[in-house]
């Protein structure tokens, strides 16, 4: 069988397959990372929705299954003050649906929701010692990288500007995700907000490869095997594939969102902050057609989700996607329809079936 021609992240993660799950919080489960573990690629544990004791119990039951290499990811954002203006102007703008589904506009919400990486989560690391810990928006602090570093595990972070990855290899990144426009869920910028201006995973890839001396893995619009080529011939050592594993039996989204995936074309998604207060890549939906898709007034990452929450639970219930963060890349209709194991695999095989001719690209 042929093998994979760009070695370096198969060598630096100790994998047998360029192919790693993403991390989706909400949608990934332990099921889905340790079948794309088992099968020879990355596995992806998200944990920024998750507390210390869930995610001990996560990779408790993901040790207990695998001893393949696994990512840990989180989030590096820092935590926003307390802005109870923004927070009363947000939830006068949804007022109208809370009166719609019969909530009370008023009442109470939960707290944000994701959390960033910070000394207890770096205690379950150094506990646990995944292979690899991958970051969205930037890195932590520099303490708390360099106990990452102390555990052996390879540190990962996505980048949707060169200036991004040239920050975060001289930060200490082991390797660098070349997040495209196309990508599904949050985007990974940090040095820069405008999305006007973000690059689109044909022309970021090649020129972060050049930018940088450590492996570049590709990320955005890849679903198939054919994307999966094309990354390689990009100069990328590996791909991150997310909207592909959402398919999967392994995946956990609700029943609106995977009605939504199924039927998204290549023009069904649009990038939008009011779910978050934070750009992220989904299918359109109620609430950004009447409100955004970027709204100035979504209060700071992550705080706008808490007052929708309410919202997204009663439109669920009676199979409305009104409020629910449909995400998705530009890609959907590529993916394949198997579960996580086969995808992993098939990503690969179709890749060097493309590379090799023996299939079209």
């Amino acid at each position: 069988m042929a093998r994979w021609p760009d070695r370096r992240i198969l060598d630096l993660f100790g994998i047998k397959l360029p192919i790693i799950q993403a991390p989706m919080a909400g949608a990934t489960t332990v099921e889905m990372v340790v079948a794309a573990a088992q099968a020879g690629g990355l596995g992806s544990l998200p944990s920024a929705q998750l507390s210390v004791d869930q995610l001990k119990e996560a990779l408790t039951g993901i040790r207990a299954s695998t001893k393949a290499p696994v990512n840990v990811n989180f989030f590096a954002h820092v935590t926003p003050s307390a802005d109870p203006v923004a927070q009363m102007r947000w939830r006068a703008s949804l007022a109208p649906y809370h009166v719609e589904f019969d909530l009370d506009p008023a009442a109470p919400v939960a707290g944000a929701g994701r959390a960033p990486f910070d000394a207890a989560f770096c205690e379950v690391v150094e506990e646990f010692r995944p292979e690899v810990v991958s970051f969205h928006f930037g890195l932590p602090e520099k303490t708390l990288v360099e106990r990452v570093k102390a555990t052996g595990a390879k540190i990962v972070s996505s980048a949707t500007t060169v200036a991004e990855a040239v920050w975060l290899e001289a930060n200490g990144a082991d390797a660098v995700i070349a997040m495209g426009f196309e990508a599904g869920g949050h985007r990974g910028n940090f040095l820069t907000h405008d999305m006007s201006r973000q690059v689109g995973t044909l022309a970021l890839v090649p020129q972060v490869v050049d930018a940088l001396n450590i492996p570049v893995i590709a990320a955005g619009g890849i679903a198939d095997g054919r994307g999966v080529a094309a990354a390689l011939m990009l100069g990328a050592s590996a791909v991150q594939v997310g909207t592909a594993y959402l398919f999967c039996p392994e995946s956990k989204i609700p029943a609106v969102h995977a009605e939504a995936l199924a039927s998204a074309g290549d023009d069904s998604t649009a990038i939008t902050n009011v779910f978050t207060g934070r750009p992220a890549r989904g299918v359109v939906n109620r609430i950004m057609r009447d409100l955004g898709p970027m709204l100035d007034s979504a209060p700071a990452f992550p705080t706008a989700g808490a007052a929708l929450a309410p919202l997204r639970a009663k439109a669920e219930a009676v199979s409305r996607n009104d409020f629910t963060n449909l995400w998705s890349g530009q890609a959907a209709r590529l993916a394949p329809r198997m579960g996580a194991a086969d995808l992993t695999r098939t990503l690969y095989e179709d890749a060097l079936a493309v590379i090799e001719g023996r299939k079209t690209a």
